[in-house]
């Protein structure tokens, strides 16, 4: 493979990663359903039980398993 085309392999890779990252973060549930847990305290609370219990791996698929543990415990 030419240093051309593995250079062009790395900017793909380096543009779909920054892709994925940009749309986890524009997705990430910030509002609670219901209005008494809807606060920063509650937020800050349950993301890191969610933190906790996914850590972060190298892949990027804790994001999308922070994002679902989030919305089981009703934030949208």
């Amino acid at each position: 493979m030419s240093a051309f085309k593995k250079f062009q392999a790395i900017k793909v890779a380096l543009t779909g990663a920054l892709l994925s990252v940009l749309f986890a973060c524009v997705s990430f549930p910030s509002e609670n359903q219901d209005p008494a847990k809807n606060n920063q305290a509650t937020y800050k609370k349950d993301l890191k039980e969610c933190k906790e219990d996914y850590p972060e791996v190298g892949s990027g698929v804790h994001i999308r398993q922070w994002v679902n543990c989030m919305k089981l415990k009703g934030w949208q």
